[in-house]
């Protein structure tokens, strides 16, 4: 759920930022490439999530996204203050980045609480492809009303 989030969130709410020149931002081309090495970060939050999780003993979808959402808030919220005093990015796209983030965050921990509380399986799979859809549905709506810009990469 919380990829397809990013997709949302990404190709949608804050794609207008990605679309400006900026000297703190890479071309669109060079950050499309380095999308696994940003998910391979999302993997480590994650993975110390799940380990939160167990340790707290949250369960269940509610608690679940509490936490994550909770830890997200402080992570990212590190992060994006510890970037607004050494780099030149938008005060609106360190903002977007941290409700972003925590609420992706959010979902992962949400995802990891419904499986400790003991939710099939298949279960988690269907709620988090519908969610897929959902935000592609939604991103490319956006893009297509001309509410987020859309990415212009050449081969």
């Amino acid at each position: 759920m919380a990829l397809a989030f990013d997709l949302f969130l990404h190709g949608g709410l804050l794609a207008g930022f990605y679309a400006q020149e900026s000297p703190f931002l890479l071309a669109p081309e060079a950050a499309f490439r380095r999308i696994p090495i940003g998910y391979l970060g999302f993997l480590g939050v994650t993975i110390a999530l799940a380990w939160l999780v167990r340790r707290v003993d949250a369960r269940g979808w509610g608690a679940g996204f509490k936490l994550g959402a909770a830890s997200g808030a402080v992570v990212w919220g590190s992060l994006v203050l510890g970037l607004y005093s050494i780099a030149t990015a938008s005060v609106g796209l360190l903002a977007g980045w941290w409700a972003g983030q925590t609420i992706e965050l959010g979902l992962s921990g949400a995802v990891l609480g419904a499986a400790a509380a003991g939710v099939p399986t298949r279960r988690i799979w269907v709620v988090a492809i519908g969610a897929l859809i959902v935000c592609l549905v939604l991103t490319i709506a956006m893009q297509s009303v001309s509410l987020a810009p859309q990415a212009g990469l050449q081969n």
